[in-house]
């Protein structure tokens, strides 16, 4: 069966004005736009882009915040965003000995008013890119314990990886980003069970206590880090309770692996937004990770359609089919589907399972079309439910061959599709059920999955004696195709 599948499900992405609109409302940006308005030929910076000391309380004020060390702290980061976005330009200091350089409004200042949702989302992604990097950066408890003899900080002894650093990020993000997509709710995830998954290993029963201890110090360092990716806009973030804080030198305090659903969200709880959905994705795929979006295919042929649906959950693919439709008369997507549905490579029966699927929305301007198909050794089993289902006349009934072909591939393709246990052993009873002397007919049957498919058989049906004949059956097919 095909492998080159993605590793990721579809995501269904807000559109992007509304995205655009949630990263212009989004803290770290907002601020960071009033200051590259509030800058002028009088802004001082140093050499680094920073803003100047004495300027931080005015632009802590200018931001709408107190002016105190919290508020200056905040101004610096937007500030510090500002640049790293093109919302600020920084003119390097001039002449020998100087000190300060001065800002001026970036070129991307104007895209904020002027640009497109796309324009909007790209500066903010460059914040979103100065986030991270603070999130990752070291935590310096101890500045005097880090100095060096000539005065600069000591990198070496502060025990930093950033390589490390971004790629457990990057993993937290990315099992959030999976869990959001597999649960289909907006229900947040706990931060014990995010941490968890990056460090317990997957074949590990009860925990070790080194492995709770390591689990523990990923939540206070995650703690942190979601505080600040909250304030871009990325994620939710309900903050770890600041009792168990205080509590962390007590032996009696409970570990995460003790606690009760109830008590459990004291630990944190975080959820990405729907912008932070779009971040991550577009972090994965500069990234190069496969992470499909619903919408990608509506301007694809429909053979990339139809091998692109074979694996969407079923909300996703029809979001999916509905769009590529609005893209096409309905005959001619009638058509264009049904000529991509045959084949007898490996992905053939998934695709006319898909294409089965697709037609379901079409009316009944596209029954010319499949009428055209009856006769179709490959497309006139679908070509007949289709019609049937629709209620329609004069549809001919299938030839025996037909029937047997058909339930090979329907087959084929739930297997493929790694459908659930107990639907396949249903599909399975159900064909057997139906047809007498299925066996003795289906290891006949001229399609290139025959003898994948009555082995499976033999693995699913309940009856041994059945399951002995279906492999049996498998062997005589594979005998007959030469392999």
């Amino acid at each position: 069966m095909p492998q080159d599948r993605p590793t990721l499900p579809p995501v269904m992405l807000r559109p992007d004005a509304e995205l655009a609109r949630d990263a212009l409302a989004s803290p770290l940006l907002s601020r960071a736009v009033r200051l590259a308005r509030w800058a002028g030929p009088g802004t001082r910076v140093g050499a680094g882009g920073e803003l100047a000391d004495e300027l931080l309380p005015a632009a802590a004020a200018e931001i709408g915040l107190t002016p105190d060390d919290d508020g200056q702290a905040y101004a610096s980061e937007a500030w510090r965003a500002a640049v790293d976005a093109g919302l600020v330009a920084v003119e390097d200091p001039e002449g020998d000995g100087a000190e300060y350089g001065t800002a001026t409004a970036g070129d991307q200042l104007a895209l904020i008013t002027s640009g497109s949702p796309q324009d909007v989302l790209g500066v903010w992604l460059e914040t979103l890119e100065a986030a991270h990097a603070d999130a990752i950066a070291p935590v310096l408890d101890d500045l005097a314990d880090l100095v060096g003899e000539n005065g600069d900080l000591d990198y070496d002894a502060l025990d930093w990886d950033p390589e490390a650093e971004a790629e457990f990020l990057d993993g937290v993000l990315g099992n959030l980003y999976l869990l959001t997509l597999a649960d289909g709710s907006d229900e947040p995830v706990p931060l014990p069970a995010l941490a968890a998954s990056m460090i317990v290993p997957d074949d590990m029963g009860e925990p070790t206590d080194d492995v709770l201890e390591q689990v523990s110090t990923a939540m206070v360092r995650l703690d942190d880090q979601f505080r600040l990716l909250e304030g871009v806009g990325l994620v939710d973030y309900r903050p770890v309770d600041e009792e168990l804080m205080a509590e962390a030198g007590d032996d009696t305090a409970g570990s995460p692996g003790e606690l009760d659903d109830e008590d459990v969200s004291r630990y944190g709880l975080v959820r990405l937004t729907p912008l932070g959905l779009y971040g991550v994705r577009a972090r994965m795929l500069e990234a190069g990770v496969d992470a499909p979006a619903v919408g990608d295919l509506a301007g694809k042929g429909a053979d990339v359609l139809l091998d692109g649906l074979a694996h969407y959950p079923e909300s996703a693919a029809r979001s999916e089919t509905e769009q590529w439709l609005a893209r096409h008369e309905p005959a001619t997507a009638t058509r264009e589907l049904l000529a991509a549905a045959r084949g007898r490579d490996e992905g053939a029966p998934l695709r006319r399972l898909s294409c089965q699927q697709a037609l379901t929305l079409i009316g009944p301007e596209g029954e010319p079309e499949v009428r055209a198909v009856l006769d179709d050794p490959e497309l006139g089993g679908l070509a007949r439910v289709w019609l049937t289902e629709r209620g329609a006349s004069d549809v001919p009934a299938p030839s025996e061959e037909m029937i047997f072909w058909l339930s090979v591939d329907t087959i084929a393709a739930q297997l493929d599709a790694g459908g659930e246990l107990e639907e396949l052993q249903g599909l399975v009873q159900g064909l057997t059920g139906t047809h007498t002397g299925f066996l003795d007919a289906a290891w006949r049957v001229d399609h290139p999955a025959t003898a994948d498919v009555l082995e499976a058989m033999g693995r699913l049906h309940p009856d041994k004696r059945f399951a002995k004949e279906a492999r049996k059956a498998a062997f005589r097919a594979r005998s007959r195709q030469g392999g």
